[in-house]
């Protein structure tokens, strides 16, 4: 059973497709909304969930302040439990998009991303996920935090030039990534 952890609708249980998705544990989401809490990104966040399956990570963040998620699921049928779930727990500010995260990404968008979560299924290539981050690279604010939910045995992802890792944390199998542009590499300096 996979449920929302914490926030305005904790404790409230999500569908989840039947198959086809593999669901973040709410053990390892409760260990990255702990961080993500402690980078102060929550709150007011505009939030960009690549590769929903069941839309849990994005739920997660409108449960927890974000004002708006942006859903994106490549499978009709995930897609529809996405919206299903939304709907379900009467979060506001949610939009479920059915599109491949890689041709969502080229599109032109109108918004910076206070928060991005990738956790492509498994089978995914390094390649790909590399494309989906060079996509995004223009599409965040400068305080953004990417997070990167990949297999163990993938390594690390390959980041834009102007990112730098943050930390990344293994939790059996799974290993969690976080990002951020990097102000150096930028050229921009703290006053």
């Amino acid at each position: 059973m996979t449920r929302i952890v914490a926030g305005s609708v904790g404790g409230r249980t999500l569908e989840v497709p039947p198959r086809g998705t593999r669901p973040t544990s709410d053990r390892v989401r409760e260990a990255i909304f702990s961080r993500l809490e402690h980078y102060d990104v929550l709150d007011g966040a505009r939030v960009l969930d690549l590769y929903a399956g069941s839309g849990a990570l994005g739920l997660e963040a409108a449960s927890r302040g974000a004002v708006e998620v942006v859903l994106v699921e490549a499978a009709a049928s995930a897609a529809q439990v996405c919206a299903r779930n939304a709907a379900t727990l009467g979060l506001t500010g949610v939009q479920v998009v059915t599109d491949k995260a890689e041709r969502f990404v080229r599109g032109d968008r109108d918004r910076a991303w206070d928060l991005v979560f990738l956790d492509p299924p498994y089978d995914v290539t390094d390649a790909d996920v590399a494309t989906v981050l060079a996509g995004l690279e223009t599409q965040v604010s400068p305080e953004a935090v990417v997070v990167v939910e990949r297999a163990s045995r993938s390594g690390a992802p390959a980041w834009p030039a102007t990112w730098r890792l943050i930390t990344a944390k293994t939790y059996g199998d799974t290993t969690v990534y976080y990002a951020e542009p990097d102000r150096e590499a930028e050229g921009v300096t703290e006053a």
